[in-house]
């Protein structure tokens, strides 16, 4: 049986295409008021539209965000804030695979904009996560994270150098699960939730960047973005007595996650390191 989610407010990034679009569009379906955060309103608007005339529902909103800049992070913050909305589940959607480069602010582009961006705009907003409890954070991690046994922070400071760009892009989905567990460890009693997991291996725009040839045959192997969106979904509505804070889903079950993702002082020092590099408040 289907959850109704009127009255629930959800914000989900990286809502566009793919696995996020599918996420916004059953979440509004089922009555839920959604807000796509993307960096693009040129190509969000249409989906915005989209998502209304299919579902029925007017309660589909535009934030505009760029991940990979926390000035942009901390103005779509405000600007949701400002709103005075209540925000019952934040859905970190958005991801980025192989773009070698820098973030404004001169981070490793793809752990900029898969951690540092998150990670902000999670600390933002969670004081209204909070006030609105029962309430819940969702971070789309992935399977890849067990690639990666640690973090080597200076390599955070320098644009990527694995081919393909696949051992940054590990190591950013390493940080998600990571903060998903310290969150879950600084949130006890505050009936705020926090979940991280594996979609699966789907056809979407994560991949738009990796040369044509790889791309189109890694694509061959992969799942569609609505069967990828099923887990998200799960943890995005599911009974929270259903569900346990902290833990890495996959298939729409917990599982475990690798040894560097268990490790406490990993994700400890992660935490710091990530207060320090973006200016997030660290009241939390």
């Amino acid at each position: 049986m289907q959850a109704d989610l009127c009255g629930k407010v959800f914000l989900v990034t990286g809502a566009s295409t793919g696995i996020g679009r599918v996420t916004a569009e059953e979440l509004a379906r089922r009555g839920g008021h959604v807000v796509l955060a993307g960096r693009s309103e040129a190509r969000t608007a249409p989906v915005v539209e989209a998502i209304r005339r299919s579902t029925g529902n007017a309660q589909v909103e535009f934030l505009p965000v760029d991940l990979s800049d926390l000035g942009s992070v901390r103005s779509a913050a405000a600007a949701f804030l400002s709103r005075g909305l209540p925000l019952h589940v934040l859905v970190n959607n958005a991801g980025l695979a192989g773009v070698r480069g820098l973030t404004p602010e001169g981070f490793e582009v793809t752990f900029g904009t898969n951690h540092l961006g998150p990670f902000l705009l999670t600390l933002l907003l969670l004081d209204r996560l909070r006030a609105s409890a029962p309430s819940r954070i969702v971070n789309v991690a992935s399977r890849a994270h067990h690639r990666s046994r640690s973090i080597d922070w200076d390599a955070q400071r320098r644009p990527a150098v694995s081919t393909g760009g696949i051992d940054e892009y590990s190591v950013s989905k390493l940080a998600n699960v990571l903060f998903t567990r310290e969150l879950a460890r600084r949130l006890v009693g505050s009936g705020v939730t926090s979940l991280s997991l594996h979609p699966g291996v789907a056809a979407t725009d994560i991949w738009r960047e990796l040369p044509w040839g790889l791309r189109h045959l890694a694509k061959l192997f992969m799942i569609s973005p609505e069967e990828g969106a099923r887990t998200t979904i799960h943890c995005a509505t599911a009974p929270l007595d259903a569900l346990e804070s902290g833990a890495y889903y996959d298939s729409c079950k917990p599982v475990r996650p690798s040894r560097a993702a268990d490790d406490p002082a990993l994700a400890a020092e992660l935490w710091r390191r990530s207060l320090e590099w973006t200016g997030a408040p660290s009241s939390s």
